[in-house]
């Protein structure tokens, strides 16, 4: 016999033709094979595995890249700039004005001379300076340092919220790859149970539709394996959203248990003194900017002079050739006395104030439902684990040893396997409430300084 071999793709196959065909041959071309593998980059030996990520490692990447996050700290730049602008001081005017020119060209000489700066032109340069008085500036600045705080707090809000909501999309993800799991897992079960169904039915023990509703069932389980897998993707391609990757894929793999995260303990609220949730100072500062735009609206009903200083060239004079001239110019408040801005102003400081009322009562309404919702997740889980699922295994184990020795019927073995799944896919849902309540229980909590959120000056 002779033989060939030919590569298709990262794969050998040899075909076996008249005269013989050696090993040392098909040896020495599947190495050659590996060997151009590896220099390509491509490891043919194996299957790619997928990268792994820790709830950590998706926590400091969404910090870094993630959009909205990322849009909130623009907030804080667009508010240090606004602080710029309310410390820089109104531009001066300077204007050159030069008239008595004779439009009839007979020349406008004097006794000094002919030359532009002698005849008889009235030139006149001014420089005015506007100045704004009673705490205008005061009131902006003042403002704007609010505006700050706010914008520092928002983004720090934002801040709670991500690690909220990746941490609960990377429990989501651990559920549906759990849930994918513990469906294969049972599917496997059933198979098993087939091959003896099919033994005992080639004995006469069974009937042929029991051995086939053995079967179907195995099959349900593996077709809701698949689709868990679906969903285990999809949740794993919110997390990469939430981590700001372009173009997510879901190609990784949970480096956490669903169990570890489980057990972990929500933080305890801090004892700081002053401390407050993010989104709470956000609204104390939102009140006090309003708070400085009411008084400076109606400081605005001050009206603010203009000093000018002029010099005025009109030879031959007299008095004399060059004088000075001093002037201070405001507008009158007889028409306008602000009152609409002033209005506006007033509105918007009572709407900031019933937004922090709103927000204090949403506080203490998250920490307690939070509460509640973490203590009832910790009890569910601890008694699936305990409990509920120890016996249900046992159940299982139990008919399904008396089924193969005769013992039990088709209808007790299917509706142990189906009880069995139901609580195993019940324990993960458990467990992944107590990580998610946790996650919740933390957010609420999370808290912070004035202090820490105010810029130095």
């Amino acid at each position: 016999m002779e033989g060939r071999c030919l590569r298709m793709g990262n794969k050998l196959k040899c075909d076996l033709l008249p005269g013989a065909i050696s090993f040392a041959t098909v040896f020495v071309f599947a190495l050659s094979l590996q060997a151009e593998g590896t220099e390509s980059g491509v490891d043919i030996s194996r299957p790619a595995q997928p990268r792994t990520l820790t709830l950590a490692e998706v926590k400091q990447t969404a910090l870094e890249r993630n959009w909205d996050l990322l849009a909130a700290k623009s907030g804080i730049d667009a508010a240090t700039a606004q602080l710029i602008v309310t410390k820089e001081y109104p531009n001066p005017i300077v204007s050159l004005t030069t008239m008595k020119i004779d439009a009839h060209g007979q020349g406008n000489g004097t006794t000094l001379g002919n030359s532009f700066w002698n005849r008889s032109y009235d030139t006149i340069a001014a420089v005015s300076q506007l100045v704004e008085i009673g705490g205008k500036r005061g009131q902006r600045q003042a403002s704007a340092r609010s505006g700050i705080v706010g914008a520092r707090a928002r983004f720090y809000d934002a801040r709670r919220l991500l690690d909220q909501g990746v941490t609960k999309a990377y429990v989501a993800a651990l559920l549906a790859q759990e849930n994918m799991r513990t469906l294969r897992e049972s599917a496997q079960l059933l198979q098993r149970e087939a091959g003896i169904a099919e033994i005992r039915f080639k004995a006469g023990d069974i009937s042929d539709s029991d051995r086939k509703q053995i079967e179907i069932n195995a099959g349900r389980f593996e077709l809701d394996a698949r689709t868990a897998e679906v969903t285990a993707a999809s949740a794993r391609i919110t997390v990469e959203v939430l981590m700001g990757i372009e173009h997510p894929r879901g190609d990784w793999a949970p480096g956490n248990s669903l169990d570890e995260l489980a057990v972990s303990s929500a933080r305890a609220s801090t004892s700081k003194p002053g401390a407050f949730r993010p989104d709470l100072l956000a609204a104390e500062a939102d009140l006090r900017k309003s708070q400085f735009d009411l008084k400076l609206q109606k400081a605005l009903r001050i009206p603010d002079p203009t000093f000018l200083v002029q010099y005025e060239r009109n030879p031959p004079g007299p008095p004399g050739p060059d004088t000075v001239g001093l002037g201070v110019s405001f507008p009158l408040p007889l028409w306008n006395r602000n009152g609409g801005a002033i209005r506006a102003a007033q509105t918007a400081q009572a709407q900031a104030a019933l937004q922090v009322g709103k927000v204090q009562a949403q506080v203490v309404s998250e920490i307690t439902t939070a509460e509640l919702a973490y203590n009832d997740a910790l009890e569910r889980r601890q008694r699936y684990l305990t409990q509920i699922r120890p016996k249900s295994e046992q159940v299982r184990k139990t008919l399904a040893f008396a089924y193969e020795k005769g013992g039990a019927s088709l209808v007790d073995l299917l509706t142990a396997e189906r009880d069995d799944n139901e609580v195993r896919l019940a324990t993960a849902q458990a467990m992944s409430d107590s990580a998610m309540a946790a996650a919740d229980l933390a957010a609420a909590r999370t808290v912070f300084t004035e202090a820490e959120l105010t810029p130095p000056k």
